[in-house]
């Protein structure tokens, strides 16, 4: 059985005159991040491996979860090929993923993390929404092999709001 964890940054700041890549969460964003990762306690496993696309708006809430879910900042794998919008190249990397690892964290980008998850989860998501959470369960072995999965868990900030 293989656990992804998808986390779509949380709202990032259009204000500064940044590349894409370099924009920063804004206050309401951080407060999101700190709000979600605060709620799902109960949905992480024991033992994990966390990748996260190396833009800041991504890394920052990936630090966040870090922060609430006492895991640590240096356990983070960034990644620079996670900054996509694509599901087809999120979905290749997923799959390169180790099978020595059960349980995956990745925090990433829209529509890339939208269209996965109704590619590969059983209950249709129109947008995830940012600092959105959605657990999917694969029976699987391998991360390569892994088809229509069990969407186990959807948070969003304004469920909890």
């Amino acid at each position: 059985m293989k656990q992804l964890i998808l986390v779509r940054h949380a709202k990032s700041s259009w204000e500064a005159p940044l590349r894409d890549f370099d924009r920063p969460l804004t206050g309401r964003g951080i407060q999101d991040a700190h709000l979600v990762s605060s709620h799902i306690g109960n949905e992480i496993p024991k033992s994990f491996l966390v990748w996260s696309s190396a833009a800041k708006r991504a890394s920052e809430t990936a630090m966040i979860f870090a922060q609430n879910l006492s895991f640590p900042v240096e356990s983070i794998q960034f990644k620079d090929d996670l900054y996509t919008f694509d599901e087809s190249k999120l979905e290749q990397i997923i799959k390169s993923c180790s099978d020595e690892y059960e349980h995956l964290i990745v925090f990433g980008h829209n529509e890339a993390i939208t269209n996965f998850v109704n590619k590969f989860g059983n209950v249709f998501i129109d947008n995830v929404s940012t600092a959105g959470f959605v657990n999917i369960i694969f029976d699987n072995h391998s991360w390569n092999d892994i088809g229509k999965g069990i969407t186990k868990k959807v948070i969003f900030p304004r469920d909890l709001k």
